[in-house]
């Protein structure tokens, strides 16, 4: 006769308890590494995808305006869009061919400029013996054509694929501005419904602030581009237009663009005519043009955005920058102000209940 088979003793309930924990928590991990991944792998298409999306939130505020007064709304994004298409294609007929004209004239008589700079002006010519400027301008300058001939060949394929990418952005961005309320409404309601009043008041908040932002900045840059381009041409300066549009576009970078594009285009004016008076009266006009623009033409365009310190203008475009380039740096101020007016309610409240910090911050 055979012995009885022992049979081990169950394992202990709070072993199986903790095995259970470790495998959810181990399944957990690997979902959010698989969805990390994959996030990551599409990262070229998500980025395309936000760009539509904050360029149809930039696009909001004269659709709703124009439904508000009657209009279908998809009537009103079709006007819309055929508006901002026909005035961006408009623009590229009017500017393209003068503005390649010119910045190609610039690129090829560069190193000639840099040559006879020394000639021209005795002031530089001291200073650059002193501390061998002519000689550094004019090795660079002799790189520059070789370095755009080089280029042309991506040049021509960069813009190819930029044509490319810029229809797949416009078709994305006519889809989210037409279902945009319907995804508004629909990112409530992945809340519960206790939280659905204040996740609305949030997204009307990020969009207005989002839409008045950008259109109010291009607004600024382009009355910054053709009062360089009038100022430039009124002075005899050459390859005004290109100047312009430098100045204009890097206008759209918060906090250091402006200083940008005044440097290059004083720069420029300086090489290629005189430091004086072409090089002063251009100077002078950046630095009456910025004040100008600091304290009367921005804060009325800008009137419906919300003012942000200048610290945490800076931090939101580094970041932005750095996640997204230009775009992510025009994107991150909006984004940055709609989350300081989400916040004043919270500080406030924080303030109310705190009576020595509110005696404190109170003037003496």
């Amino acid at each position: 006769m055979s012995e009885p088979v022992e049979t081990p003793p169950p394992a202990p309930a709070g072993l199986r308890l903790t095995y259970r924990h470790a495998v959810v928590a181990t399944l957990g991990v690997l979902t959010v590494l698989v969805a990390g991944y994959a996030v990551y792998t599409v990262r070229s298409v998500l980025v395309l995808v936000l760009i539509a999306l904050f360029i149809a939130v930039s696009l909001d505020p004269p659709v709703r305006w124009l439904t508000a007064h009657g209009m279908r709304r998809g009537l009103a994004v079709a006007l819309i869009f055929t508006i901002t298409l026909g005035a961006t294609v408009g623009l590229i007929a009017a500017m393209g061919p003068p503005l390649v004209q010119q910045g190609t004239n610039l690129v090829d008589d560069f190193p000639q400029y840099v040559a006879e700079l020394s000639e021209r002006s005795k002031a530089y010519k001291d200073i650059s013996d002193r501390y061998g400027i002519t000689d550094q301008l004019t090795n660079f300058a002799a790189t520059v054509p070789a370095k755009v001939g080089a280029g042309l060949l991506g040049f021509i394929k960069g813009f190819f694929g930029a044509i490319f990418t810029g229809l797949l952005v416009a078709v994305l961005a006519i889809y989210f501005l037409a279902d945009l309320p319907r995804l508004r409404r629909g990112l409530a309601r992945l809340f519960p419904v206790d939280y659905r009043p204040k996740v609305r008041y949030a997204t009307d908040v990020v969009v207005d602030k989002v839409g008045a932002y950008m259109i109010g900045n291009l607004l600024i840059s382009l009355i910054a581009g053709i009062a360089t381009f009038a100022v430039l041409t009124l002075a005899g300066v050459p390859f005004a237009l290109p100047l312009a549009f430098v100045v204009a576009v890097t206008d759209l970078i918060p906090m250091i663009g402006a200083t940008l594009g005044a440097v290059i285009t004083v720069g420029v004016t300086v090489i290629a005519t005189d430091i004086w008076p072409h090089g002063v009266v251009i100077t002078a006009f950046f630095i009456v043009y910025q004040q100008v623009e600091n304290y009367l033409i921005a804060p009325r365009v800008q009137r419906s955005s919300v003012d942000l310190p200048a610290l945490a203008v800076l931090l939101a475009g580094i970041v932005g920058g750095a996640v997204l380039g230009l775009i992510g740096a025009l994107m991150a101020i909006p984004v940055a102000a709609a989350v300081k007016v989400l916040l004043s309610p919270v500080i406030h409240d924080m303030d109310v209940e705190d009576p020595e910090l509110t005696e404190e911050a109170a003037p003496t």
